[in-house]
């Protein structure tokens, strides 16, 4: 192939001819070896490396001019030329990086093999993306360092918490390792050694003088499905996901029981129901035409959105830093409070411990109906109540 070799200055190349239309035309430095300027009929210049590598003529494209300076452009090539000497292939690394996946991909990878298939929460991973992720979508995985990770999570920390920070980093962590496992990326994990928040344990709850105000603010909730929502949360000490997606067919008022099919520990859990609640239910039973016991207007069909509600309740009580699951954490509290072992909280609240596993497992419902009795009766009396739930009959 012939070449025209010029000493690139700016004057020359300014002054470049462009080919007849469908053509190119080729012009080579005399400075810089392989280094080559590409110019087409609408008069485009671009800078090019062209050389033989590995007995194959390979074509480099290095930038436009006048956007790419003619050192810049060198620099660039001596760039190429020393790849080059080094036995790699620039045009080989450039279709590998191309072939990358985006983190974007990677995450509906993520999602679609791993998430839907072995996490009931998968949805909150989903919305987590949707929310600190997206200024990641479109990134190659090899341009995401862990800086990036390290300033994302401390954005989040400073603006969200650290809770929620120190969950994105988890899952960022595990997203990574789940493009390892897949075969998607061979390197190192980019969450790896990110030093997470202190957290400090949460112990809020419902104290004695705050019951009064709370149970009155209840029962002032307009909304009947929200008061009985926040009542069953309370009295049952159930999750919160578990409650707004209860069903009448897993409860058995014979039993006074009612058995979700599946919890976040992916086991069946058996929740003894005291009067109240039962007075609650039967309130309900009669007032919905639904499958749901609190149905809502969402695709869900079940109530799903209760902040509103929530902080109105907290308003009319004059109650602060009270979040919805800490009324799981209050009956789990009046139960200690009122002599019940750790064994029968961990029974009652099915919190997951492989330690007291084999001791939950040879317990009855009787101790826990007793416990969770004993600890609704004392917070009605705190709440200068007898057994009745507000407006309720």
């Amino acid at each position: 192939m012939s070449q025209t070799k010029l000493n690139f200055t700016k004057a020359i190349l300014d002054e470049l001819p462009a080919p007849l239309k469908g053509k190119r035309a080729y012009y080579y430095d005399k400075k810089m070896r392989g280094l080559g300027m590409s110019i087409t009929s609408a008069g485009t210049k671009t800078f090019i490396v062209y050389r033989w590598v590995n007995g194959k003529p390979e074509r480099v494209t290095l930038g436009r001019y006048p956007d790419l300076s003619i050192e810049q452009a060198r620099g660039k090539a001596g760039e190429v030329n020393g790849m080059i000497a080094k036995g790699q292939n620039p045009n080989d690394i450039r279709r590998v990086e191309r072939a990358e996946i985006t983190f974007g991909e990677l995450f509906s990878e993520y999602l679609e093999r791993h998430a839907k298939t072995h996490k009931r929460s998968w949805r909150e991973d989903q919305n987590q993306f949707k929310r600190y992720l997206l200024p990641f979508a479109k990134r190659k995985l090899s341009i995401i360092r862990k800086q990036d990770i390290q300033r994302l999570h401390h954005e989040v920390g400073k603006e969200n918490g650290t809770y929620g920070a120190n969950r994105l980093l988890a899952l960022l962590s595990i997203v990574f390792n789940k493009a390892i496992e897949f075969g998607l990326w061979d390197k190192t994990n980019p969450a790896h050694g990110i030093k997470k928040f202190k957290e400090q344990s949460r112990d809020r709850f419902l104290q004695s003088e705050e019951l009064p105000r709370f149970f009155q603010a209840l029962a002032e909730e307009p909304n009947t499905i929200f008061r009985d929502y926040f009542l069953t949360l309370l009295l049952t000490g159930a999750r919160r996901s578990n409650v707004l997606q209860m069903k009448w067919e897993e409860i058995s008022f014979d039993r006074n029981e009612w058995r979700i099919p599946r919890t976040k520990n992916d086991s069946a859990q058996v929740v003894t129901l005291t009067e109240e609640v039962v007075a609650i239910l039967r309130a309900r039973q009669n007032e919905v035409a639904s499958k749901y016991v609190f149905p809502g207007t969402g695709k869900a069909g079940h109530l799903s959105d209760s902040k509103k509600a929530w902080t109105r309740v907290l308003q009319r009580a004059g109650l602060s830093n009270l979040r919805i699951h800490d009324l799981r954490r209050t009956m789990g509290s009046w139960q200690a409070k009122t002599g019940a072992s750790l064994a029968i909280i961990g029974k009652s609240l099915n919190h997951k411990c492989t330690a007291t596993t084999a001791v939950y497992a040879r317990l009855d419902l009787d101790p826990i109906r007793e416990s969770v009795e004993k600890a609704t009766a004392a917070m009605f009396i705190a709440a200068g109540l007898r057994a009745k739930i507000p407006n309720t009959k």
